[in-house]
């Protein structure tokens, strides 16, 4: 259930600020709470259990966020120079305290790619994290890694929808292990349902580009904390004569 930061830390954080890193590590990071299925065709539920940093259309070489004076755009996050289409882009931030397990937000066929960290190590992401919960803030400067660290770029081509969107999980510098749980190319997935897992500190990425068939409408604000496969991100708007609709299973 999407929470305001302060009520999410609350609620989630306070109580287990006093177990040791090695319960927090080996047992609390791990969790992986049952949850329910929906299906909705008409929405674009969470990939991740975290912080809404940031949202926005923007064109392919816009920024979406300034680090530091340098862009943040569509294109160098998905590290395809070719990448043309302006698109909503929406950053959510796990933190330690988060569930690490991601889920598939719109049901379509699943093709990945490792991208290399640009440096040799990833940069860190506890400034940003020890911003979020103990200042409540978001400071997009914080933000240098996503320049720079190693991503799996999910492209998930949907023909419901004629076109493709993408889920970016991006690593921390502790422990770079994103775990996908299949390894299949091209394989079908579907909403609400598991399909990998990023360990430690690190952020996800919903890139959905523009359409000229059906309008993409965000549903949460920026600082809002959501759970992956149970809220909603993104309002499909459909013409009106096709049928929006959803069922839980």
């Amino acid at each position: 259930m999407a929470q305001s930061l302060e009520s999410w830390i609350e609620s989630d954080v306070r109580p287990f600020e006093d177990k040791s890193l090695s319960y927090l590590s080996q047992y609390h990071f791990f969790r992986d709470p049952t949850r329910p299925v929906f299906g909705d065709p008409g929405l674009f539920f969470s990939p991740a259990d975290g912080i809404l940093l940031y949202q926005g259309v923007v064109k392919a070489d816009e920024p979406v966020m300034e680090i530091k004076g340098v862009p943040y755009t569509p294109r160098a996050a998905l590290r395809e120079p070719d990448f043309d289409r302006p698109s909503l882009v929406i950053g959510i931030f796990m933190t330690f305290f988060d569930v690490h397990v991601n889920r598939i937000p719109y049901s379509g066929r699943l093709s990945w790619r490792v991208v290399e960290p640009i440096d040799t190590l990833n940069h860190p992401m506890l400034a940003m994290e020890q911003d979020l919960l103990t200042e409540l803030r978001i400071d997009p400067d914080r933000a240098g890694y996503l320049h720079h660290n190693q991503r799996v770029v999910n492209r998930i081509d949907v023909p419901a929808l004629r076109q493709s969107y993408y889920v970016l999980q991006i690593a921390d510098h502790d422990v770079d292990a994103i775990t996908p749980f299949g390894l299949r190319q091209h394989r079908p997935v579907f909403q609400g349902r598991r399909f990998s897992q990023i360990r430690y500190g690190s952020q996800v990425e919903l890139v959905i580009p523009l359409s000229e068939r059906v309008d993409f409408v965000p549903l949460q604000r920026t600082g809002t904390h959501v759970q992956a496969g149970v809220d909603p991100l993104v309002r499909v708007r459909f013409p009106d004569h096709e049928q929006e609709g959803g069922t839980a299973a």
